[in-house]
């Protein structure tokens, strides 16, 4: 379908169901995102959010509330009427916390209303420039002539998983260090005052093309289009290695499955239009839209998977 079919659906959609519903929205909507600014999901979301004021007529704005890797905002969202004027927009790190962290104050779950599935996009191992390895067989030769161990900067539970797991793999120790989120984290990466870091391509391009940051490796199964020099963990000697972060958009418990329909024809609406998709897609991300109704079942899916990780000890609280 093209983008001009599409934007002409979604907007019929958004239209159709204003017809049948309560006025929404009756005043300016609040997307959360519950990580600091300048990261990849504050990007995303502020695209989005542009997209969707466009779509519905109403200012749409972004607050960062950032905190215990993503709860502190999702407790806010969560605890916020379900009127469709306060929603989230969170990565997989959202549904990994529970096993993560060692208590948190909500199920990620059952205790919000899934929306839509947005992006898909491949995480990313990235070193300061300046670090003399420009590949993971440098990286492991390096950590494994500094027995006190390499740090990496992580942000959530996703990027925390995607570097202990290849530490773990390739048999090397990393001290992981987490910032609250990516823009932080990118700013020591490029100040050096990290070595490494795990993140999202979307957060590391433009460091990439001033040269103050090198990407070693993907970890999505294929390579990234807009990194196509460099090789996946499989490609680098990682048997099995894939691992790829999403985002997804959420409100409040209780959201009326009807208003949860509106609000993802609007955010179809916004992302069908050609300025928004192609800004999206030139930062890394891969649109894969789902409703309601699959984004619930994707979920259910995701925490199965890793409840099986936890539990083969693959996952462990963080202190």
């Amino acid at each position: 379908m093209t983008l001009t079919r599409r934007t002409a659906l979604a907007a019929a959609l958004l239209a159709g169901s204003a017809r049948a519903q309560p006025a929404w929205p009756s005043r300016p909507v609040t997307i959360i995102v519950p990580y600091a600014p300048g990261g990849g999901t504050d990007i995303f979301a502020r695209a989005l959010a542009e997209g969707m004021r466009e779509a519905i007529g109403h200012p749409v704005v972004v607050e960062n509330r950032a905190g215990a890797n993503g709860v502190v905002g999702a407790e806010y969202v969560q605890r916020s009427p379900p009127d469709g004027h306060m929603l989230m927009v969170a990565t997989g790190a959202h549904v990994i916390n529970r096993y993560a962290m060692p208590a948190i104050p909500f199920d990620p779950v059952k205790d919000f209303a899934p929306v839509s599935m947005l992006s898909g996009y491949p995480l990313v191992l990235a070193a300061h420039g300046g670090q003399p390895y420009g590949d993971i067989a440098g990286l492991i030769a390096a950590a494994k002539a500094r027995p006190g161990g390499i740090a990496f900067g992580s942000t959530e539970a996703a990027t925390s998983y995607a570097g202990n797991s290849f530490a773990r793999q390739v048999g090397i120790r990393l001290i992981e260090v987490p910032y609250r989120g990516s823009g932080p984290q990118l700013n020591d990466l490029v100040a050096g005052h990290i070595p490494l870091a795990t993140t999202s391509t979307v957060a590391v391009l433009q460091h990439v093309a001033s040269g103050a940051v090198k990407v070693l490796a993907v970890t999505s199964a294929r390579r990234s289009a807009l990194l196509p020099q460099v090789p996946t963990m499989q490609e680098a000697g990682l048997a099995g290695y894939e691992f790829n972060g999403w985002y997804g958009l959420y409100g409040p418990p209780g959201l009326p499955p009807a208003l949860a329909a509106r609000v993802f024809a609007a955010v179809q609406a916004a992302l069908a239009k050609p300025a928004i998709g192609q800004r999206l897609a030139e930062l890394g991300a891969d649109l894969a839209t789902l409703g309601p109704t699959d984004f619930a079942a994707f979920l259910e899916r995701d925490n199965r998977r890793w409840a099986e990780a936890a539990a083969a000890g693959l996952i462990t609280a963080a202190n």
